[in-house]
C-alpha cells in the first residue's frame, strides 16, 4: 500500500477547516501543516498541534509538502498557485481558480511550463448527482435541451458579512456561490455562448451585489434563466436542496429543471418527467426519478486529488477548464455593467 500523501492547507477559514478535517480523516493522506497569517488561525494549529506559518512559501519550504490545498480569499489564488508551480507541487485550487480570467490565463501558462498538476475545486461535479443529470443529458434522455432554469435563493446570516472581503468586490454571490451553479450547469447542458445579465445591491448597500438575473444561450441551443440572491429566505439552493452539507438543513425541494423535447428533469431530486403516449398538453404526463448513489463530493475531491498528486489520475477540473466558469461569471457582471449581451469566449479573447 501507498504511502501516505503530505498534504498541507493555506487558508484556515470555513472552507480550509473543513479541507483540514477530511484529510485528518483520509485513509490516503495527512496533514503537513497550515499557512495563514491570522491569530485565529495559529490558535486553530497550536489546539490540533500542527505547524502553522505565516506565509505559505515558508510552510513550502520547510514542511515540503506532497501537494497544496489553496483555501485562502480568491485574490491570493494565484501567487499561491505560481509559487507551487515553481515549487513542483501539486496544487488543489479553491474555486474560483483565480479571481479574474487575466489572472487565470496566467497561471494556465505557469502550468503548461512547469508541468506540475493543478485540480480547481468545483467540488460538485464529483457529486453522483450532478454526474447523473450530466450523463441522462449527454444519453439523450431528455432530448435536445430547449430550456433550462436555475435557482440559487437563501438568506446569508449578517455575521457573514463581518469578514471585510465578502462586502467587496468579488466577494458577493456571484463570485463565491453563482460560480458552482454556473459550473454545473456547463458541465451538465454544455458551454454558454452568450449572457445577458443585471444585478443589485438594494438590499445591503455593499460594493458588491446581493441579488441577479441571468439570461443564457448555451452552445447547442438551448435558453437558460439564472436567479440569484443571497438575501431572501428561501429553499431553492444547491446548498440547501442536494444535502451535501450536513451543515444546511435540507428541503425537498429542486434548484435546476433541465427540459429537452423529450422530457424534463429537476435537480437535485431527480425527478424525470415525460410522455409514455402520444405527447401532448391533454395527455397524462409519467413521473420517473434517477436514483444516484450517495456519496460526499469532498471526500471523492480530496481522494481524486490524492490520485492525481500520485499521477494516477489526471485533474477533472483543470485550471484551464476552470476559466471558462470563471469567464461566463466576467461574462455577467460585464452584461449588467453595460446592458449588452456579452460572450464568454469574447472576455477570453480580450484577456489573452
Amino acid at each position: 500500500m501507498s504511502a501516505r500523501l503530505r498534504i498541507a492547507v493555506a487558508g484556515a477559514g470555513l472552507i480550509g477547516r473543513r479541507h483540514i478535517e477530511l484529510i485528518t480523516a483520509s485513509p490516503d493522506c495527512e496533514l503537513a501543516g497550515i499557512a495563514d497569517p491570522s491569530p485565529a488561525a495559529q490558535d486553530y494549529a497550536q489546539a490540533r498541534k500542527t505547524a502553522c506559518y505565516a506565509d505559505h512559501r515558508a510552510l513550502l519550504a520547510q514542511e515540503k509538502p506532497d501537494g497544496l490545498i489553496i483555501a485562502s480569499p480568491n485574490m491570493l489564488h494565484l501567487p499561491m498557485a505560481l509559487d507551487c508551480a515553481a515549487a513542483g507541487v501539486p496544487a488543489l485550487i479553491e474555486k474560483p481558480v483565480t479571481d479574474t480570467v487575466v489572472n487565470a490565463q496566467r497561471l494556465c501558462a505557469a502550468v503548461e511550463r512547469a508541468g506540475v498538476p493543478m485540480l480547481v475545486g468545483h467540488h460538485r461535479r464529483h457529486n453522483p448527482i450532478i454526474k447523473a443529470a450530466r450523463e441522462a443529458v449527454a444519453n439523450g434522455k431528455l432530448g435536445p435541451l430547449t430550456a433550462v432554469v436555475g435557482l440559487w435563493l437563501l438568506k446569508k446570516p449578517d455575521d457573514y458579512f463581518e469578514v471585510a472581503w465578502r462586502r467587496e468586490q468579488g466577494g458577493g454571490p456571484l463570485l463565491i456561490n453563482l460560480i458552482h451553479d454556473i459550473d454545473n450547469l456547463r458541465f451538465i447542458c454544455g458551454e454558454i455562448a452568450e449572457v445577458q445579465a443585471l444585478t443589485s445591491n438594494k438590499v445591503r448597500g455593499f460594493a458588491v451585489e446581493d441579488t441577479a438575473a441571468l439570461l443564457l444561450r448555451f452552445e447547442r441551443g438551448a435558453l437558460g434563466t439564472v436567479t440569484v440572491s443571497d438575501a431572501t429566505p428561501a429553499p431553492w439552493s444547491w446548498e440547501l436542496t442536494s444535502g451535501e452539507n450536513a451543515a444546511y438543513p435540507k428541503q425537498d425541494q429542486p434548484c435546476y429543471i433541465l427540459s429537452g423535447t423529450e422530457g424534463s428533469l429537476s435537480v437535485p431530486d431527480m425527478e424525470l418527467w415525460s410522455y409514455t403516449q402520444q405527447p401532448g398538453w391533454y395527455a397524462p404526463l409519467s413521473r420517473g426519478t434517477i436514483a444516484p448513489l450517495a456519496l460526499d463530493p469532498l471526500v471523492e475531491q480530496l481522494r481524486h486529488f490524492c490520485a492525481v498528486v500520485r499521477g494516477q489520475e489526471r485533474p477533472l477540473i483543470t485550471a484551464e477548464d476552470a476559466m471558462g466558469t470563471l469567464a461566463v461569471v466576467e461574462a455577467v457582471s460585464e452584461a449588467a455593467r453595460t446592458g449588452q449581451t456579452i460572450s464568454p469566449g469574447r472576455i477570453m479573447e480580450q484577456a489573452a
